[in-house]
């Protein structure tokens, strides 16, 4: 299947200022560094989701906040994939992980949900899983009980020394995999220590 005309970058999150600067919403503030680092303001607002269309690295590319909450993020990406006819393989979601430590990244494709709820929801607005994701640490609790308060808390003093940096790498990698494929992508940033 060819490329499609149009490429997406969703980042994950919840709407709302209570969780703005929370772990949950990491995918969120990797999405207003993209567009801050091309110059651009997410401004507009389509099929549940605030976004801006930019021109980025030679691609037509839509940068997307779904204001749908987390577990249900995956109607308003479906509703603009479907709209601008976008092929689920050229779409790059970017969301928070618990099963990497902090300010770990590692990109994926064409993986399950591995729990997550905002990515099970995309899994199954479309169906498939040919998306892909690139995953931004968050850590673990330590115990399963304490999840919910986690994901939804906010940094810790020490998160909050390198979260610049990680958002800034998030941001790179997306630019990246515009650029050169998510296979060299994968090649070089998932095997960086």
């Amino acid at each position: 299947m060819p490329d499609s005309k149009f490429k997406i970058i969703a980042g994950l999150g919840n709407p709302g200022k209570n969780y703005a600067r929370t772990r949950h919403n990491i995918g969120f503030l990797a999405i207003e560094a993209l567009a801050s680092k091309s110059l651009l303001t997410i401004d507009k607002i389509r099929f549940n989701s605030e976004y801006v269309k930019a021109r980025i690295k030679g691609k037509d590319v839509f940068l997307v906040k779904p204001l749908s909450y987390m577990n249900l993020s995956g109607f308003p990406i479906h509703k603009f994939a479907s709209y601008y006819k976008v092929d689920i393989k050229d779409i790059i979601i970017v969301h928070d992980d618990m099963d990497l430590s902090f300010g770990k990244i590692k990109i994926v494709k064409s993986r399950g949900h591995g729990g997550h709820n905002g990515v099970r929801s995309i899994i199954d607005a479309f169906g498939k899983k040919d998306c892909i994701r690139v995953r931004v640490g968050v850590g673990h609790p330590g115990s399963r009980k304490n999840v919910t308060g986690h994901v939804l808390g906010s940094f810790s003093p020490d998160e909050i020394k390198i979260l610049d940096q990680c958002i800034d790498t998030v941001s790179d990698v997306c630019l990246y995999i515009l650029e050169n494929g998510v296979t060299s992508a994968m090649n070089l940033f998932n095997t960086k220590r």
